[in-house]
């Protein structure tokens, strides 16, 4: 079933546990994981980067995306992943998502607020809720980390904002991580108890170590997305096809391995979240 944002956010936060929040980039990844949410009966958030609402794949992968949540039995979000202007999230809002996501985090303080707020005024308009940034999710390719998310601004942010649910920045990062990383988990108790409980986001989940992943979970994260994991599952799952002597070249029998790759990975990480068996 097709849901919003704040909705499936608070089945995470009244169960304690978080949703994964998966990024797709074809028709093969959304099966992957609409298949694996379906068996293990879990929540969870299917979402898009900009830069394919951008292009003429956004216009096709969102129609499937509406189309997998309504056939759902349970409860599924169609999310704009990192929008940093109005007009993708116009176009992600036309397309059917359910939720937003605005990142004025690379702006500074006031304008990342003023931004937020504007673009809380239209979705709110149409019922769609919104999640904010605040502390710069960058790549692990970058040189440097920006600062860590702090508590007291953070609290100022959702007061100024009404925002969903806030990204943090907490030591993770977009990418393939170089070196383990060490979240500050610390961080991510003051968040929560400076902001009044507003559920957290984790991005860069992709190669946080289990541990820290649970650690984030108790102590207030309830999103975490999954991107770079996603695209290595149906790289590999594409390969060994392609190594296969007896391969069909029919592409969607040729698909059915990827698929079932993404599928395996979405199941590790509704485990991983606390996420299986918490559909209501």
């Amino acid at each position: 079933m097709l849901v919003g944002l704040k909705e499936i956010i608070d089945i995470a936060e009244k169960g304690n546990f978080a949703i994964p929040a998966f990024n797709v980039y074809n028709t093969e990844t959304v099966m992957g994981i609409m298949a694996a949410a379906e068996e293990a009966k879990a929540p969870v958030i299917i979402q898009v980067y900009p830069r394919l609402m951008n292009q003429e794949v956004g216009y096709y992968l969102s129609p499937a995306c509406v189309a997998a949540a309504h056939k759902a039995s349970v409860p599924v979000c169609f999310h704009l992943d990192h929008g940093a202007v109005e007009t993708e999230v116009m176009k992600a809002l036309r397309w059917g998502a359910t939720g937003i996501m605005y990142d004025g985090s690379v702006h500074p303080f006031e304008e990342n607020v003023k931004n937020t707020k504007h673009i809380i005024e239209i979705c709110s308009s149409v019922g769609v809720s919104v999640e904010g940034e605040l502390g710069h999710v960058g790549s692990v390719n970058d040189d440097v980390m920006e600062e860590y998310t702090d508590p007291a601004e953070a609290a100022e942010f959702v007061k100024q904002t009404g925002v969903c649910c806030l990204a943090v920045l907490i030591g993770n990062a977009h990418g393939h991580y170089k070196k383990k990383p060490n979240l500050d988990i610390e961080r991510v108790k003051a968040i929560r108890e400076a902001t009044g409980g507003i559920p957290l986001v984790l991005h860069g989940g992709s190669g946080i170590p289990d541990d820290q992943v649970k650690a984030a979970i108790e102590a207030g994260v309830r999103k975490m997305n999954i991107g770079t994991d996603v695209c290595c599952a149906f790289a590999e799952g594409t390969k060994e096809t392609l190594s296969d002597p007896n391969r069909s070249l029919a592409v969607d029998l040729f698909m059915k391995h990827p698929i079932e790759s993404v599928k395996k990975l979405a199941l590790d990480k509704i485990k991983l979240t606390g996420a299986y068996g918490k559909a209501i």
